[in-house]
Order: structure tokens, then sequence, then C-alpha cells
């Protein structure tokens, strides 16, 4: 079975720091693009940040640039998302996604394997 399975998320005061992880189970990561999008209550589904394995591209929502790092260990099969100095705007369920390469990284129809998302709360 493809699945991309999250993990990491938590309570976290504003300012503090969370990592998110995506391991890739049933297939290899080397060749897809994985997204990170978030649903905050209320609201849509939006991307936030991706990254392309085969060539190493980025990608992120401007309003994380500089406060997010996604990266990938091959090793691990694993993309990760690392979020710094947290907003209480950045509280929602956070979703890894799994597709071919895409011009579109933060189209959700470039993605076609999703997983069951896990919650950041951002709050003192």
């Amino acid at each position: 079975q493809v699945l991309p399975v999250e993990s990491g998320g938590g309570l976290v005061q504003p300012g503090g720091s969370l990592r998110l992880s995506c391991q890739a189970r049933g297939f290899r990561l080397d060749y897809h693009l994985i997204g990170w999008f978030r649903q905050a209550p209320g609201k849509v589904r939006e991307g936030v940040a991706s990254i392309k394995n085969h060539a190493g591209m980025t990608y992120y929502k401007d309003s994380v640039k500089g406060r997010f790092t996604i990266f990938k260990d091959l090793t691990k099969n694993t993309v990760y998302l690392q979020m710094n100095n947290l907003k209480p705007e950045d509280t929602a369920v956070y979703y890894c996604a799994s597709g071919p390469p895409s011009d579109s990284p933060f189209a959700e129809w470039s993605y076609d394997y999703w997983g069951q998302g896990t919650q950041v709360t951002v709050s003192s």
C-alpha cells in the first residue's frame, strides 16, 4: 500500500519549534514530489512547502519563508518539515502528500496520495 505517514505534531508555545516527518511507505520518494499542506478550522487547505526530490528544488508559501525548511533523508525514505518561530496562525492539521514531479507544487491535483494529517497547535 502506497501511503505517506506524518508524525511530529503537537502543542508548542509561540516562538517555539517543531519538526514534522513524512515517511514514504510502499514507495521510494526519490523521484516524487512531496508536499506539506495545512488546514486550519474554517479555512481551505493550503500548500505550505514542497520538494521535488529528483531535482532538489524546494518551494515555500510566502508566510513561512525563513521560518520553515523542507528537507529529505533518502536513507530513511523520509521528508521533514522543520518549523521554527511558530506563530498562532500556524495552528492547523498538517498533511503530507506525494505525487509525480509537477510544475504546480501547491496544487492539490498534483498529488496522488495523502496522509491522515497531524495536528499542530501554537498557543501560550
